[in-house]
Formats: structure tokens, C-alpha cells, sequence
């Protein structure tokens, strides 16, 4: 059993925003393609994730610092989000760390099974994967 979270707005803040931010660069990646659908396909992941990191996600709370104009500016705030949150949650509860890791390799493996893939997605689910492992 998980222990309790000790999150601030902040870090739930940062914690949605990376989760949603990774689901948000993979349909980025496929803007020529159907980002529409590997959006919807990587945030129905999301809103499955089980445990405390399932019930920050799941807050109907507005996620700032998701509203970039291109894709490097989104990817500047997002992956360094994935990261901090890994370093967190690694901190207060190891298992919580696992399930994010889980939970966003889930969504960003949604959005590549939405619609056949390309090398620009292949090197964004690396990147997110690298984010994730940088921890």
C-alpha cells in the first residue's frame, strides 16, 4: 500500500501538467497526421491511471503552462515537469513514482497505437521516455 502523497498545489499542478504535456508533444509530433485522435486516445489513458497519482489526474483543476506556441516552447516546460515529478514522487513514495511512470508510458503508447507512426513520434516517445528516466 502506497503511502500518503504530501502534494502542494504546485506539485499536483506539475505532476498534471507533465502527464497531460506528454499526451499534448505526441500529438504535436503528428500535427501532419491525426493529433486529434492521439490526444483523445493518450488523456482516456490518463483518466484510467489508478492510486493517488490517478486522483491528482482526475482533479478538474485548470493545468497552467500547457499553452505554448510551438512544440520546442511546450516540450521546454513539459519535460522538465516529467522529471521533477519522477524526483518527487521518488522521494515520497517509490510505488506512486512507479505508477506515474506507468501511467505516462501508457498514455504516450495510446497515442502511437491511435494511428500508425513516424519517426518524428518515435523520437518524442524517447525523448518523454529519457524525461521520465532522468529522475
Amino acid at each position: 500500500m502506497s503511502l500518503a502523497l504530501a502534494l502542494t498545489d504546485q506539485d499536483k499542478n506539475t505532476l498534471r501538467a507533465a502527464a497531460y504535456g506528454a499526451v499534448s508533444l505526441m500529438a504535436a509530433a503528428d500535427a501532419a497526421g491525426k493529433p486529434h485522435k492521439r490526444a483523445t486516445h493518450g488523456s482516456i489513458a490518463l483518466t484510467s491511471a489508478t492510486g493517488q497519482v490517478g486522483h491528482v489526474l482526475a482533479e478538474k483543476t485548470r493545468i497552467t503552462g500547457l499553452h505554448h506556441a510551438s512544440t520546442a516552447a511546450l516540450a521546454d516546460h513539459v519535460l522538465p515537469a516529467l522529471t521533477a515529478t519522477m524526483a518527487l514522487l521518488q522521494k515520497q513514495d517509490p510505488a506512486e513514482a512507479a505508477n506515474f511512470r506507468d501511467t505516462v508510458t501508457t498514455a504516450v503508447e495510446a497515442t502511437v497505437r491511435a494511428h500508425p507512426s513516424g519517426p518524428a513520434l518515435d523520437a518524442m516517445a524517447r525523448k518523454i521516455t529519457e524525461a521520465l528516466d532522468a529522475a
